[in-house]
């Protein structure tokens, strides 16, 4: 016998933007770094991401011996001013994600965007993880470093 029970399907839409003291070119080449081979959790682990930068490229956790998460494709990629990738991102549930990062450089500052959305049966731990965006604050850290902004 199979027991159904009705749960409800949820939107989650976050957006974020910082403005970063570097180059455009510096702050997307940190994107694409803090996405993929420089990824880590909150705590500083390191996630083992690759990205695979070009349309239909992957975005996955590679945990070795052909295992692992696929978090993502990519739909849209227009260097250095627009990545696009959808996918169950970290969610290992029924939901699916697209995030997009849009870049503008005005007067020596990059305005970085982070646009977010999900739809799916969404745990609320996941809610908290994605709104608190260390993940920005690690790219304008690394690109700024990069750039010798202070």
């Amino acid at each position: 016998m199979t027991t159904k029970t009705q749960q409800d399907v949820q939107i989650l839409e976050i957006a974020k933007e910082i403005e970063i003291a570097a180059s455009i070119d510096i702050v997307y080449e940190s994107l694409l770094e803090q996405l993929g081979p420089l990824s880590e959790t909150p705590d500083g682990e390191a996630l083992l991401m690759t990205l695979e930068a070009w349309p239909g490229g992957r975005l996955y956790r590679d945990l070795g011996g052909n295992a692992g998460w696929c978090w993502g494709h990519v739909q849209v990629i227009e260097p250095p001013a627009r990545l696009e990738i959808w996918g169950s991102h970290f969610m290992q549930y029924p939901a699916v994600a697209h995030f997009q990062y849009l870049l503008d450089e005005r007067d020596g500052l990059t305005l970085l965007k982070f646009n977010y959305r999900v739809i799916g049966m969404i745990e609320e731990t996941d809610r908290t993880n994605v709104a608190r965006c260390e993940f920005m604050q690690r790219v304008r850290k690394m690109a700024e470093s990069r750039s010798g902004a202070k």
